[in-house]
C-alpha cells in the first residue's frame, strides 16, 4: 500500500489516465477507419459514375437529384 501523499497521488491518477489513453486510441481509430472508409467509398462511386457515363452517354444522376 502507499504510504507517501506523492505515491497515494500517483496511485489515485494512474487508473483515470491509463482509461483515458485507451479511450483515446479507440476513438483514434474509429475515426481513422471512418475516413478511410468515406474515401474508399468516395472511390468507388466515382468508379461507378464514369462507368455509368461511358455506358449511357449522359451524366450519372446525384443522390440530390434523383428525387
Amino acid at each position: 500500500m502507499p504510504h507517501g501523499v506523492v505515491t497515494g497521488i500517483i496511485f489515485a491518477l494512474t487508473p483515470t489516465v491509463v482509461v483515458g489513453l485507451i479511450f483515446w486510441f479507440v476513438m483514434r481509430a474509429i475515426m481513422r477507419a471512418d475516413r478511410t472508409e468515406r474515401a474508399a467509398y468516395a472511390k468507388v462511386e466515382a468508379e461507378e459514375r464514369a462507368r455509368f457515363e461511358r455506358e449511357h452517354g449522359v451524366p450519372a444522376p446525384t443522390p440530390a437529384s434523383a428525387e
